[in-house]
């Protein structure tokens, strides 16, 4: 009888120990699986980290190409990014790894938004010097093309004044006089009579000129081509110069001027032929020629 309650208590004893082995199996087996999932979840959520980051570092990456100008904050945020990148991927994978590099990624963000925005404003603030600028530079093209318009108005007109300022004749007259024994004067054609050249001319008035005193100069040629009298040489500005017989000085005062002066002969008479007067303004300008014959 005792024998058979042995047997019985093992038994029962034996039951007991398979359901604590089972239990046993059964928990260490849920444990494992626990593990697992979590270990899934946490490689998960680094793949997870690991997008962000690079999805922060794709948009530096953007904002760097289309600043116009290189910004070092941008660069360096980025560089940041990467370096991050680069610790989330060799890390063992934990709850309080993960946890922190979540929360830098909240910071990482906001520190963009901030960043970017500041780019945008930096971006319109150079879009719109650069608008004024090439508004200032139209504008200087502008103000160049109408000087430049004014200039040659300028000119032109400076040139119409000197134009019209100029002295001209309303008429030129040279006779050949004898001087009788009275001292009057009588016109001849007769080169053997002939004591000096009369030369007379009228000065056209101009009210546009200024007034004062002037010089022309006069310039006789015998029938040789010779000037008649001194022969003295005059040069202008421009490198122009005549050989002119005698100069007349006298004071214009914008009205029409009639001018006359006399030409004495040379040693000697006068020769037959034809002859030419020309008379010059002090600029060197031919302002009128005048032809006769003495026989």
């Amino acid at each position: 009888m005792t024998e058979t309650k042995n047997n019985n208590g093992l038994k029962v004893l034996a039951a007991l120990l398979g359901v604590v082995l089972l239990g046993t199996i059964i928990y260490t087996v849920s444990l494992y699986q626990d593990k697992k999932k979590t270990e899934k979840d946490l490689i998960s959520e680094k793949e997870l980290v690991v997008n962000d980051l690079n999805s922060l570092k794709s948009e530096y990456d953007k904002a760097i190409l289309e600043s116009n100008a290189t910004n070092e904050e941008l660069v360096s945020a980025r560089d940041n990014i990467a370096r991050y990148i680069d610790s989330v991927k060799t890390m063992k994978a934990d709850i309080s790894s993960l946890g922190r590099y979540r929360r830098q990624v909240g910071v990482l963000k906001a520190e963009r938004e901030k960043l970017i925005k500041q780019v945008d404003s930096l971006t319109r603030s150079n879009t719109m010097i650069a608008m004024q600028r090439d508004s200032t530079y139209v504008e200087l093209e502008k103000q160049t093309v109408f000087n430049d318009s004014l200039v040659v108005q300028n000119t032109s007109l400076a040139q119409a004044v000197e134009r019209g300022s100029a002295l001209n004749l309303s008429k030129i007259n040279v006779d050949a006089v004898k001087e009788r024994n009275s001292g009057k004067l009588s016109s001849t054609t007769r080169a053997r009579s002939t004591d000096k050249f009369k030369i007379c001319f009228t000065i056209a008035d101009n009210v546009i000129a200024e007034a004062g005193d002037r010089k022309f100069y006069l310039e006789a040629l015998d029938p040789q081509g010779n000037v008649i009298g001194k022969s003295m040489s005059m040069t202008n500005d421009n490198g122009a110069s005549i050989t002119f017989s005698k100069s007349t000085n006298f004071y214009f005062e914008n009205k029409s001027l009639d001018i006359c002066d006399y030409l004495n002969k040379p040693a000697g008479d006068f020769q037959k032929g034809q002859y030419m007067v020309n008379v010059y303004d002090d600029n060197l300008k031919l302002l009128g020629t005048s032809q006769f014959t003495l026989k």
